[in-house]
């Protein structure tokens, strides 16, 4: 029997697709799988038979990613799960912000005596802007920024987007211009949502010098990452009234209270739907590699699928760092347990291997798995 840890509340919706092959546990140490949300794993030990971790999400700073593919640990996560609500949740913010509605809701409340009257009197303060017919630049089209410029398309905005290699984009709106460059993105957009991964190349990447190409009074809107962001840079544009507003995910010390910044709790993929979506995937990611050794959606490993076991048969499920190393010591291994290679697929992947090799009943299992030892980072045999 398998046995899972959870960290954090993981919905139930995800867990029920688990079957009675499964044993949720509460002692990560003892644990063949972990699924985690938001729990900050990077000071943990990890059990000797840890040999997953899925993401219910799509970010994985939380998890040590380089460390587990040292350790042979697959961590996998949730690409396009929680897409959705946070597209929502970005468009939502811009009709927010052109409506004044934050204001206007903290105004409202505080009326008193003739309400009405005290109304028709006050509301010209909040008059705001209608997005249909506003420019909206969406750099990066991902899952969530392909999602936010069809909505707003379909809002009547124009929508001009960046990629930075050219592409085609499946299922974006006709109307939707793509750029490769991106100063005519910036240029003239009265919203601009940033939409990319955070790593090396792209943290920092909104600084002043991006900032200053931006159309004056233009408002901001981030629900990717905190660190794509400059914050002094992004701070003295709102103080000097190059940009209007700031719209964040995440907040710190450094914008609470700040002029011009509109802060969220980090609610970007905090519906009940998308825990939900991310949930089952995280769990039929994890089933596919403990059930069969196919790897999917996994960020320290190359993706292989050789689909359901062979009848009659086994699979070996290889690790490594090298292709050519894996697929020798699979054919050594299954030969010294008297059993021959039916299918093999290998791939690799940012200096990390994986190989599958389905091969007939072993005569001596014990053997076969004897002969892997000191050759690979982590071997099963599945079935």
């Amino acid at each position: 029997m398998y046995k899972i840890a959870t960290l954090n509340k993981i919905s139930p919706v995800g867990l029920r697709e688990l079957t009675d092959a499964y044993e949720i546990i509460e002692q990560t140490d003892a644990a063949d799988a972990i699924i985690v949300r938001s729990f900050k794993m990077h000071e943990m030990e990890f059990g000797k038979d840890l040999i997953a971790i899925a993401r219910a999400g799509a970010g994985t700073n939380n998890i040590p990613v380089d460390r587990c593919a040292e350790e042979g640990i697959v961590v996998f996560n949730t690409p396009g799960g929680n897409a959705n609500s946070v597209a929502e949740l970005a468009v939502g913010a811009m009709l927010e912000v052109s409506r004044n509605m934050p204001a206007a809701n903290v105004w409202a409340n505080g009326l008193e005596g003739d309400v009405a009257k005290a109304v028709e009197k006050g509301k010209s303060q909040f008059a705001g802007h209608e997005i249909a017919g506003k420019k909206i630049a969406v750099i990066g089209l991902g899952h969530v920024g392909k999602l936010v410029a069809n909505k707003a398309a379909a809002l009547g905005m124009y929508v001009a987007a960046y990629v930075r290699t050219p592409r085609h984009v499946a299922g974006l709106q006709p109307e939707i211009e793509v750029f490769t460059d991106l100063d005519p993105v910036l240029e003239g957009a009265d919203f601009i949502s940033i939409h990319v991964p955070s790593n090396a190349d792209n943290k920092g990447m909104v600084n002043a010098e991006m900032i200053d190409k931006m159309k004056d009074g233009a408002i901001f809107l981030n629900f990717a990452r905190a660190d794509l962001v400059d914050e002094p840079a992004m701070l003295a544009a709102l103080k000097e009234g190059k940009l209007s507003r700031y719209v964040t995910d995440f907040p710190n010390e450094n914008l609470v209270g700040r002029e011009g910044v509109q802060l969220l709790p980090h609610l970007g993929a905090s519906t009940e739907e998308s825990e939900e979506r991310c949930a089952a995937m995280a769990v039929k990611e994890l089933r596919e590699y403990m059930e069969k050794g196919n790897i999917v959606n996994s960020v320290n490993f190359p993706g292989v699928n050789l689909g359901d076991l062979p009848q009659g048969g086994a699979r070996l499920c290889l690790l490594g760092t090298d292709v050519p190393a894996l697929k020798v010591a699979a054919d050594a291994a299954t030969k010294e347990g008297g059993a021959k290679v039916l299918h093999i697929v290998a791939a690799e992947k940012k200096g990390q291997a994986a190989c599958l090799a389905d091969i007939s009943e072993p005569q001596d299992a014990q053997a076969m798995m004897a002969a892997l030892e000191g050759k690979v980072a982590r071997a099963r045999l599945i079935g």
